[in-house]
């Protein structure tokens, strides 16, 4: 029996997911792209799961698609590649649109849709010694199904120099970018992580789930008056819930919230 191309092991309300093919340095292939998806839909569902950290077995977090599975692609017909291009599109959507927020844990190479995970996640911790690429066009191929990710987490210049050269560059240009949130020394990195979902773990489970599809809504959009309209909607929605009386009453009660003791017992 083929070990699962996906680890999953959840800590005391934390997932963390690991790409695990480190002999291909975590490239992706279809089965991995099927085994990935299915865990991050387990993982939306019910409470027992606050947060998602996404990293990768062996010596990188993940090169880019594997080789082998683009050659037997490019023998299959159309209708064949468009719905294998349309499971790794939902795969990044189901990663980019999952209720709960998600850590990117990188180090070594994140190349190619490597960088589309990156930028799919919602917070970005790398090794200072972590190498970033795009490099589809060197291999006559687009980053299509990243693009959305990599457009919004670079902006539209960056991300225009470093899809069209290729060229690789560091951990410390990924963060001037923006594409990374913390940049630590390898050895620092769970710490590093650990210290993010601290943080995390003190919002409301509801609320960050809100927030993260308030962005999306909110990203891009021209500010009139349907936009006004749906903040103050989202808001005046978020007032009246038991989570939001609950954090009001923490508050003025000067205790702990009880999402925040739930977390502390298990």
């Amino acid at each position: 029996m083929k070990p699962r191309t996906i680890e999953v092991k959840i800590q005391g309300g934390d997932a963390w997911v690991w790409l695990n093919r480190p002999e291909t340095r975590n490239a992706l292939d279809e089965v991995m792209i099927e085994e990935l998806t299915a865990a991050l839909l387990r993982l939306s569902e019910g409470d027992e799961v606050r947060t998602v950290i996404l990293g990768g077995r062996g010596p990188a977090f993940c090169a880019g698609a594997d080789l082998n599975w683009m050659r037997r692609m490019a023998q299959f017909s159309d209708t064949e590649n468009e719905a294998d291009a349309l499971r790794l599109a939902t795969m990044l959507r189901t990663l980019a649109e999952l209720p709960k927020p998600v850590v990117a844990r990188v180090h070594g190479h994140a190349y190619a849709g490597g960088l589309g995970l990156v930028a799919a996640c919602d917070l970005v911790v790398a090794a200072e010694t972590a190498e970033f690429c795009l490099s589809e066009v060197r291999l006559g191929l687009v980053p299509a199904t990243i693009s959305p990710y990599v457009l919004r987490a670079f902006g539209v210049r960056a991300a225009q120099r470093y899809m069209l050269t290729s060229e690789r560059f560091g951990a410390s240009e990924a963060f001037r970018q923006g594409l990374v949130h913390v940049l630590c020394p390898p050895e620092n990195l769970d710490s590093s992580i650990a210290n993010l979902l601290a943080h995390l773990r003190a919002g409301g489970p509801q609320a960050l789930a809100r927030t993260k599809h308030l962005i999306a809504e909110v990203d891009g959009k021209p500010l009139d008056d349907r936009l006004v309209g749906l903040t103050a909607k989202t808001i005046a929605d978020v007032r009246s819930s038991a989570e939001a009386r609950e954090g009001v009453s923490a508050f003025f009660e000067k205790r702990g919230p009880d999402w925040a003791t739930r977390q502390v017992a298990s």
